[in-house]
Formats: C-alpha cells, structure tokens, sequence
C-alpha cells in the first residue's frame, strides 16, 4: 500500500484516544531504536568469547531483523520497518555517522602517517592497489552476470567494486589489535600505520566515486563528464580550505581550551558540533556525501589536547552507543540474501570474497617480505589489512543510493564484508604466537657480577594517586654504586566501546613505535610519565613509560607480555584498594583485584604487591628509610630477600630481616607452626596460609650475610616491610 509521505504525523494521541502508535513516526522510531539496540547487543554479547569488533553484531542483527530473517513475516515487516519509516531511521542513523566520521578524523593523526616511514607506505599501496585491480575484474564479471547492472556505466561501476574490495576500515583493525594485544608488537606498529594510509586513501577514492557516480539512475539524462572534474576540483578546494583556513582557527580554540583553564566554553563546544554540521552541508552542496565534510573537520582538531579530550567526552558515548548501531542495522535491514538465488549467485558471492582476501593478502605479503620482514608476520599482517567495517559499509551504502549497486550486488558484498572481518580475529589468533620467555627472578641477576648491574622492573599505575610510593620505593632500590635500574612505568587503563581508548593509543605512539618513547629527553604527553621524567633526570635510574589498554579480564596479557619482551625481572603492580592518611579507603573496583590475581597466576617473573598505606602522606619527609623483611622461607621470601638485599646497598635504606624458625615442641613429637589471626582486630572470618618446601642450606646462606643487613631492632618502627609472595607495604 502506498503511503504519503507528507501525511505521516510526527506523534500519537495515545491509544485511549485510539490511535496506534505504530503508525507516528516518533513513537515507531523509539521501538526501532530499542529493537536494534536490544538484538545487537546481546549478539555482541553472544560473539565475545570470539573477539569479535561490535560492528559485526550490529549488522548480523540488522541482517536479522531485516527481510532475510524476520522480515519474512510480512506483517512483522509491515508493522515496525514499513516502507515509509526507512527515510526517518536513516536520516536519525545518518546524524550519528556524521558525528562519528567526524571521531574518526579527530582519532588520525596525520603527522604520525609522516613519521610511519617508506615500509608502512608501501605496503598500504600495495594493499590497495592489487584489490582494486582485482576489483576491476570482478566488476566486469559481476556487470555480465548480475541481472539489472549492465545498465549502470562501467566507470561507475569499477570504481565502487575496487573501492570495495580494497578498503581496510582503520577503526575496527584498532579495535581488533588491542583485542589481540598486538598493538605493542612490531606487526601492530605496521599494521596501524599503513591503515592509517589506507585510511586516507579510501576517503580520496570514496569521493571520486561519489563524484562519478551522480544520481546514478539508469536511463536518466545523460551528465558531462565535466560534471565530475568539477565537483573533485571543488572537493580539492575545500579540503585547501580547511586545512589552510579552518585548521589554525581551531588550533587558537583548542590552545583557549588547554588543560590550564579550568573549564571549556560551552561556546566553543557548540562552535565545533555547529561547524561538523556546516562541514557536512558544504561536502554535499559539491556533490561529495556530507560524511565527507565532517571527516575532514575532524583532521582540523588539534590532536591529544584538553579540547578534543572535551569533545570526545560530550559527544563519542551517544553516538557511538546510540546512533552508530542504528547505521549498521539499517545496512542490514536493506540486505536480502534471499536474492542471492542458485549457484550462479552463490558462486558469484564465493568469487568476491576470495578475490578480496587474495588480492588484499597476497599484496600485502609481497611488500612486507620484500621489507624482509619474517613470512609468519608478513601473513599476519595481511589478514590485519583485509579488515572491513564502516567505511566499506558507507561505499556499499552510497553504492546502492546512487543505483550503482542492486539488491542482489549489494548482499553480496555485505557478506564479503562480514565474512573477512569475521575470520580475521580467528585467524590471527591461530598463526601468530609469540614465542615465550624463560621464567626470570631476582635471584638470577645476583648469580653474576656482571648481571647485577642491570635490573629491570615494570611498574604499573591506576592513577596519580600511585605515583609517590611508587618513586619512594624505586628510589629505596636504587643503587648508588655504578649499577643502572631500568624502570618500565606501565598506565592501565581499561579498554571500553569508547573511541577514546584508542586515540590513547595514537597519542603514545613515537616515531612509528605504539608506546615505548625511546628518545631521552623527549616530550611525553602522559602526565603521570612527567613524574617519572624529572625522577630520572635526578637519579641513576632509566625510565620508559608506556599505556596498557585492555579489558579487565585480558589486561594481564598485556602486563605479562611487555614483562616478556622487556626481560624485567620484577612487576610491581598497585594493590586494588587506595589507602589515606585520614584513614578513609577507595576501592579501585573489583576488577582490578582480578588483574592482580590473573598476573600472579602467569607472569614470567616475580611479582610484588605494592600496598600504600597513606600513613606517610601527611608526616615530614624522612631522609632514611627503614625497611622490615619477615622472612618464613620459600621461594617467594627469598625473592623478597633478594629485594632487600639491593635496598640494603642504598646509604639511606636501612633494613631489618625477621626470620620465623619452626621450633620442636616440649615432647619432640611435632613441628608444626600455628598462627591466629586475633579475632578482635581482624574482621576477616575465612584465613589462608601457603606453605612451601625450604631449601636450608640456601636460605642459610642468604641469612648469612651480616654486610647487607641491619639487625638493629631497638626502635620496633618502620617505614616499610615485605612479606611473603612480594608483598610491599609502605606506611
């Protein structure tokens, strides 16, 4: 049945008056919204034990709730995506990818492309060069064979297949390596610098696509070609514009809205949402979609500043958990694989796929090898690069808007890519593991005099709030004699749906590497790495700072592989409880006490448990340190001792060592120790104590060391002490 557009009213009177809100557009909209919401969240949920980037949820439930599933109910259909409301929905969906697009220029950084270096170029070329030839290809195929596009024109055509089959969608790969833990590694390096460039790239051939493909209706008046230039030219003219005109006023409104002044100007927050607008209007008044515009206002922000920081904050969560997933389900709603019909299709569908992951694969694996890096890498990093995701969806979008791309072509692709991003993940996962490490431990770098001088920690941060004992206890550590202390500073911070974690990541990344600032003396963009920066400028001491950014339950993953590939011997990581000098106590989260655990259980060295008091924070500062040990025998204490040992070298350190011996009884017959805890001073109800096998005579020799430690007890106060498994609490 035909439906006026201009006769839909906006709301309803309610249904005590009557009327079916299903027939308003507003109230219709609201359970659209719900409904995608619903479905693509708990397939999200459905798919995380298999790693899988959200977008994949959101357009298998679009795919879902559109004609190829549930919309094979023509009353269903009829009643809550009629016809008539598709206009409204991907008008609402549209704002959202307008805003988001606007993110995703904010998140690039193009002074990092320039710094990313010959190989992470040549190979995003030949990632997209060798796709989009075989794209080329595959269009003529599909042309000859799909019924209905051999009346579209070839250059339309070739374009929007070549596109399609050789885009790496930057945003999902970010989210995909952080998954992964491969952001840190040398293939994450590559693989983020070259999509990256890839990213650009398909930003250029997606408006010269747009600008060939007009209004694309078939059989329509016929356009001059000169159409075509001139709307590139003015595409041209515009990005001039905002880079040479746009991009220093913004840069004066970011340095009015620095980390100095204490607020941002709701005016200039609304300046900015109004310009992405504006953006977006003059992009499509060219010709090119207004997605465009916005991407490119978003290069014009200053990045890693207070002022994008602002923007993300205000905008990134409504957008991004709210709009977005409205854009992906509404590309499923317009998929029917029910037009996919017979083997010819099928095959046709089979065909696309295998020539996206071989021309996507194969090219980036010939460049990588002859950049000499290693097969197994090179393989992996051409399954990185065939990642798909929303600017393949916005091709395919505007493919099917333009009239370029029919129902059947256009479910074909869909499936291309939601099988390539889908295997991506898995596939990864099976061929690359990195090779492990032997265990380390403090005792081994005292097995030589020359191993001593070079000890190596990673040190993990929640927040500022850790960074004073944290710099009190390395300093306790440090030697004063010719030996160096490398100190890997480690900020945890937990990786959400926000794009901000990601850009976390981008602002890290030096000179190419992700995280690691190897220059000395360089400009470090995390405030609690500038701590650490003067520390080391004053001591012996080497520090590195680098951002773990994971979810709670995979952050060890990534704590334990720097500790690997770094070689340190120790990680210190912070109690998950933060304690006051006016005995208030803030709990992190639960979360992070499972973190803990988790790197207890599998890291390849010592651990220790960094537990700050807050006794200290209001009292004078002390120049000496007095460190007590208790010492029950184990490996585990003698860890502790061995710790010790390098505090007792320090001229201000003075340290104690309590040591516990088993005793016979009177009648001879048992050595067994019992401790109770005092009931009236310990509210806990359920007590563990974990017992090891001592080796005597080693422990013996460890005791017997009078130059390293003070046995004077005459003052029974102490400024810290060190229990069994590590545990370090400074009070």
């Amino acid at each position: 049945m035909a439906v006026n557009i201009t006769s839909i009213k906006t709301s309803s009177n309610g249904a005590w008056q009557g009327d079916n809100p299903l027939d308003f557009a507003f109230p219709l909209l609201i359970l659209q919204t719900i409904l995608i919401l619903a479905v693509s969240r708990s397939l999200a949920f459905l798919l995380k034990p298999l790693r899988q980037p959200k977008v994949i949820a959101e357009i298998v439930g679009g795919i879902l709730l559109g004609p190829s599933a549930f919309g094979r109910n023509h009353h269903y259909m009829h009643r809550v995506f009629p016809k008539w409301s598709a206009p409204i929905l991907e008008s609402v969906a549209s704002i959202g990818l307008l805003f988001f697009l606007f993110l995703v220029g904010l998140e690039l950084d193009l002074s990092s492309i320039r710094r990313s270096g010959s190989r992470a170029f040549g190979i995003a070329a030949a990632g997209i060069t060798l796709p989009f030839v075989c794209g080329i290809g595959v269009a003529f195929v599909l042309r000859s064979t799909v019924a209905g596009e051999d009346q579209v024109g070839y250059g339309q055509f070739i374009v929007f297949m070549g596109v399609a089959l050789s885009i790496t969608a930057f945003p999902v790969l970010a989210r995909i390596l952080a998954e992964l833990k491969l952001l840190t590694t040398r293939v994450g390096e590559t693989a983020m610098a070259a999509a990256a460039f890839n990213d650009v790239a398909a930003w250029i051939l997606l408006a010269l696509a747009v600008a060939l493909a007009g209004d694309g209706v078939p059989g329509g008046p016929h356009k001059s070609p000169l159409v075509s230039v001139w709307v590139m030219l003015s595409g041209l003219g515009f990005v001039g514009f905002m880079m040479l005109a746009v991009r220093p006023a913004m840069r004066w409104v970011a340095g009015r809205c620095s980390s100095e002044h204490d607020a941002v100007d709701e005016a200039y927050i609304c300046l900015t949402l109004a310009g992405v607008m504006a953006s977006g209007f003059l992009t499509d008044l060219i010709g090119i979609h207004a997605i465009f515009g916005a991407f490119v206002f978003g290069l014009t922000i200053p990045k890693g500043g207070a002022f994008a920081e602002r923007l993300m904050e205000r905008i990134e969560d409504f957008v991004s958990g709210l709009l977005l997933p409205l854009y992906f389900a509404s590309s499923g709603l317009k998929t029917d694989v029910a037009s996919i019909r017979g083997g010819k299709s099928w095959g046709l569908l089979a065909l696309v796929i295998t020539t996206a992951c071989a021309g996507k694969i194969l090219g980036t694996f010939a460049v990588a090898m002859m950049y000499m890096i290693p097969a197994r890498e090179a393989l992996v990093l051409g399954l990185l690069m065939n990642t798909k995701g929303l600017v393949e969806l916005i091709v395919l979008n505007i493919g099917k808007e333009k009239k370029v791309l029919n129902d059947e072509t256009f479910a074909i692709l869909v499936l291309m890519a939601l099988f390539t991003t889908f295997i991506t993940t898995p596939t990864v996962m099976l061929i690359y593991k990195p090779a492990r490490t032997p265990r380390r431990k403090l005792g081994d770098l005292t097995a030589t005099k020359e191993s001593k001088d070079e000890l190596r920690m990673l040190a993990c941060l929640h927040g500022p709030g850790n960074v004073p004992s944290l710099i009190t206890l390395v300093e306790s550590i440090r030697s004063t004699k010719i030996s160096q202390l490398k100190l890997f500073v480690m900020h945890l911070v937990e990786l959400t749906e926000r794009s901000s974690s990601i850009i976390m990541v981008q602002r890290a990344r030096k000179n190419g590497f992700p995280f690691f600032n190897r220059r000395r003396g360089g400009r470090w963009h995390d405030r609690l790495s500038g701590a650490f920066q003067a520390y080391s400028q004053l001591g012996r001491v080497k520090v590195r700072p680098t951002t773990a950014i994971s979810a709670l339950a995979t952050m060890h993953e990534d704590i334990c592989h720097v500790a690997e590939t770094k070689r340190v011997a120790v990680i210190i990581l912070p109690f998950h409880k933060q304690y006051w000098g006016d005995e208030s106590v803030e709990n992190v989260g639960h979360g992070w006490r499972g973190v803990n655990q988790r790197v207890l259980k599998h890291a390849p060295c010592s651990v220790g448990l960094l537990v700050d008091r807050g006794l200290g924070q209001a009292s004078r500062p002390n120049p000496s340190q007095r460190v007590c040990i208790v010492f029950f025998g184990g490996p585990d204490d003698r860890e502790a001792l061995e710790l010790g040992g390098r505090m007792a070298e320090h001229p201000a350190v003075k340290v104690t060592v309590v040591r516990f011996v088993e005793r016979e009884e009177a009648d001879g017959g048992s050595k067994a120790v019992t401790l109770r805890p005092s009931p009236s001073k310990s509210p806990e109800q359920n007590y563990s104590f974990s017992t090891a096998v001592m080796n005597r005579q080693k422990e013996e020799v460890k005791i017997s060391q009078p130059s390293i430690f003070s046995r004077d007890r005459s003052n029974g106060l102490v400024d810290s002490w060190i229990g069994s498994s590590g545990l370090v609490n400074y009070l």
